[in-house]
């Protein structure tokens, strides 16, 4: 059974920093990309970055880009998630995702195409 549990969120002030962490246990972590994806009290849930298999390949939204960086240490199982620069609008629920991979350098947007998630863990960001 695939099993993903985020950790690492907590309350910090803008400007500040955050590392989470994606442990996943049941599968092979190299078979797998992975997503972070966040939701905000109101909103959709939505993609933050990915990484593919390997670890080759990676992709940021927008919103982020710069200030976090994904990585993945399949030794270890786990993925994570460096967020720098925290800014108010960062504030949500981050949860990871992990999909099948047959292509090392293939990552997924697409939430719908996940096949496990975790729990989520909440990062607040505020003064």
């Amino acid at each position: 059974q695939l099993q993903l549990v985020e950790s690492g969120g907590g309350l910090v002030q803008p400007g500040g920093s955050l590392r989470l962490s994606c442990a996943t246990s049941g599968f092979t972590l190299g078979n797998y990309a992975i997503g972070w994806f966040r939701q905000a009290p109101g909103k959709e849930r939505e993609g933050v970055s990915y990484i593919s298999s390997s670890g080759e390949s990676t992709n940021y939204a927008d919103s982020v880009k710069g200030r976090f960086t994904i990585s993945r240490d399949n030794g270890k199982n786990t993925v994570y998630l460096q967020m720098n620069g925290l800014k108010p609008e960062d504030t949500a629920i981050y949860y990871c995702a992990a999909k099948r991979a047959y292509y090392r350098g293939s990552y997924f947007l697409n939430s719908r195409d996940y096949d496990a998630w975790g729990q989520g863990t909440q990062v607040t960001v505020s003064s």
